[in-house]
């Protein structure tokens, strides 16, 4: 149960590691390639990409020892739900975004399936 916690863990945090490094790298040009966006939204959503590559370092931090870390990830996914409900609402005020985007806001809002399992984790291994 541990093991199966802790690599779903590590496939899970290469989503924000991906969308960290493409988002540093490309900031806002990767919506509009053609440019046309002011210089505030680029530096804005490449600062936010960088809170992504946050929440994947914190994710490997709580690998290792997944049992023993239940509020960082509590605190981890908090963070990626709430971040599932911003795109919940931009989706219902504003609309669509790209596929990426709404496949994010459905794993975003699962995301509490990780807390379930690590505190079955954790409760397994304070009994043992």
């Amino acid at each position: 149960m541990k093991l199966g916690l802790q690599i779903a863990l590590g496939i899970f945090s290469l989503i924000p590691l991906y969308f960290a490094i493409l988002g540093i790298a490309t900031g806002a040009a990767q919506f509009m390639p053609d440019g046309g966006y002011p210089a505030a939204i680029d530096n804005q959503f490449r600062y936010l990409s960088a809170i992504y590559l946050l929440v994947t370092m914190l994710l490997w931090w709580t690998i290792p020892n997944v049992e023993k870390h239940g509020k960082v990830l509590a605190l981890v996914c908090a963070a990626i739900f709430i971040g599932g409900l911003a795109r919940f609402l931009s989706y219902s005020t504003v609309g669509a975004g790209s596929d990426e985007q709404f496949a994010g806001m459905i794993i975003e809002l699962c995301v509490p399936v990780f807390l379930i399992w690590q505190r079955l984790v954790a409760r397994k291994a304070a009994a043992a």
